[in-house]
């Protein structure tokens, strides 16, 4: 007699974010080929809003301050963690020991109130209508509070409330932090701060270690507790601030208006923010974490600079070096290892010391192997950025390449990236300048993002996307200008199908940036102006009689003035 064994269940398909592409407007992965664009996204979390529905990240602080040491110790190992004291950061006074655990202080969660007004991109003249936003945030030390820079991002009120309380205290935004997406606030009422112990922060978590995400999530009122495990460290990409920085995978529930509220451990320290996920069919329960190396180079950012200043960047692509032909062609022998350079950043104080085809040998004395990783924890490693990541702007480093067999050292100075289309405009009112009804615009992500939606990455003119993905700035006040749309007059007929084109030139001359195109425009005495398209497009109008029907437009469109203020001054 046969025994038949009939087989259970189906074999499930893989949905980790290294089998699944992931969408974002992040810039190159580590071996900097370009994404495939796949069904999986990584996205913020949604904060829980009144009007409008509102994508928001869940801010979880995670420290030990990690320092690679000039002798090439392995970096991301537990070190003393400085001085809570010297950080302004007071370990929390009302822990509850239970046991083998400590339960977190969850009365230093507060609940974050937010009214965003947006810009109005299409319109850049107006913004958009008022919505509220609520999140989570949480105490630290020197009466300031963490959250999500998306969840405060245009804001043109804030407001607080404690665990337990029935009162909203007005706050002031102290900082900003796009690309790490954090932010910092204050209140000045001294009642807020009444019966508050600041969060302590704890190390970095290892594999499998327990962790607790606390907020004020959709679903209720109160405060909300979710438990999970840390599943993977690496370098991530965090998609509000389009960089990559180190991330912690967990697979607590997050969901809308854990926005902003801290992560702790088995000892109830803080260790980390959790603020993205990752959306795919067949995954659920995948969150991601801002651990605390990042949050304490933020807060000590702003600390030494009285603002945020930023992640500086090696400011080069490079390619991995695991082929052996690839290798020896490059001069290296069998025991040296290393990243070759593919472009370096007109922009990058790099440029003037790193030539295409240097192979990058080692960052600060660590040894950098040949998929562009260095060793971080016992049987860890990571790409080599996470060093360039801890480093402030303006600090330098020392850089060993090898230059047609000979090795070089360089000490260079480290800055912050200069992208031809930023990621974010800083919460400034977008620049636009008018005439003949041609309304120019710089180019940026949050434009793409107004303009074509949130999947600008498959539905934006591809000339753009190649701009957007792989273009350099040449001058750190280089833009991408476009005409954005054409308001019908009878100055352009012909024109009116003309939709966010690159404007090359005008009258000849190069168009560096929006603000010197409209110089170039306001003081041309020439019969015509023409403009040079992308796609081998001429828009030409008469001079006079274009100035002169701009303010009939202006009027008929209801539009305060022909340009933005930034471009008077």
């Amino acid at each position: 007699m046969v025994d038949l064994k009939r087989k259970r269940g189906r074999k499930p398909k893989s949905a980790s974010p290294e089998n699944n592409d992931v969408v974002s407007s992040s810039p190159p992965t580590q071996d900097n080929q370009p994404r495939r664009r796949g069904r999986s996204k990584l996205t913020t979390i949604e904060t829980t809003t009144t009007t409008i529905d509102s994508m928001h990240q869940v801010v979880v602080p995670c420290a030990s301050n990690v320092v690679p040491s000039p002798q090439g110790v392995v970096p991301g190992a537990k070190t003393d963690v400085p001085s809570l004291q010297n950080q302004g950061l007071v370990p929390c006074a009302n822990n509850v020991v239970r046991g083998s655990k400590t339960a977190p202080s969850m009365d230093a969660v507060v609940k974050v109130f937010c009214v965003h007004t947006e810009p109005n991109f299409s319109l850049p003249w107006q913004r958009k209508r008022q919505y509220s936003s609520s999140s989570s945030g949480f105490v630290i030390g020197g009466r300031r509070v963490l959250t999500n820079a998306h969840s405060v991002e245009h804001y043109t009120q804030v407001k607080l409330k404690k665990r337990g309380s029935d009162t909203k205290y007005l706050a002031t935004v102290l900082a900003i932090g796009t690309e790490c997406d954090i932010a910092m606030l204050t209140v000045d009422d001294d009642e807020f701060w009444e019966g508050v112990s600041p969060l302590a922060f704890g190390d970095l978590p290892a594999l499998q270690d327990a962790v607790t995400v606390v907020g004020y999530p959709i679903g209720g009122d109160t405060i909300s507790v979710t438990s999970g495990v840390v599943s993977r460290i690496e370098i991530l990409s965090y998609v509000h601030g389009s960089t990559e920085l180190l991330g912690l995978q967990i697979d607590a529930a997050i969901n809308s208006g854990n926005s902003g509220g801290p992560a702790f451990n088995d000892k109830g320290q803080c260790v980390g923010i959790a603020f993205q996920s990752l959306k795919h069919d067949d995954v659920e329960n995948i969150g991601y974490v801002i651990p605390t190396p990042v949050i304490l180079h933020f807060i000590q950012d702003y600390e030494n600079n009285g603002a945020y200043t930023g992640f500086p960047v090696l400011g080069v692509e490079w390619q991995k070096m695991e082929n052996p032909d690839l290798r020896v062609s490059m001069g290296m022998v069998p025991n040296q290892k290393g990243v070759r350079i593919r472009r370096v950043e007109p922009t990058a104080p790099e440029s003037k010391v790193l030539k295409p085809s240097d192979v990058i040998l080692s960052f600060d004395g660590v040894d950098i192997a040949n998929d562009g990783t260095v060793p971080f924890r016992h049987g860890e490693r990571i790409g080599f950025s996470y060093l360039v990541s801890q480093k402030f702007t303006g600090d330098k480093a020392m850089i060993k390449v090898l230059r047609n067999s000979k090795i070089i050292s360089f000490n260079i100075k480290l800055e912050t990236h200069k992208r031809l289309i930023p990621a974010h405009i800083k919460g400034l009112p977008p620049s636009y300048y008018i005439v003949g009804g041609f309304v120019f615009s710089a180019v940026t992500v949050p434009y793409l993002r107004s303009e074509y939606g949130k999947d600008y990455e498959f539905d934006a003119p591809v000339k753009l996307l190649v701009k957007h993905l792989h273009g350099m700035a040449q001058s750190i006040d280089e833009q991408l200008v476009v005409v954005s749309q054409v308001l019908v007059a009878d100055i352009n007929i012909g024109y009116e199908e003309i939709v966010n084109t690159q404007v090359i030139a005008f009258n000849g001359k190069p168009v560096k940036n929006l603000k010197s195109l409209a110089k170039m425009v306001e003081s041309c005495d020439q019969e015509f102006l023409k403009f040079d398209l992308d796609y081998e497009q001429i828009v030409v109008l008469q001079t006079k009689t274009a100035k002169s029907a701009t303010k009939d437009i202006l009027t008929m469109h209801c539009i305060p003035s022909a340009m933005s203020e930034d471009l008077r001054t």
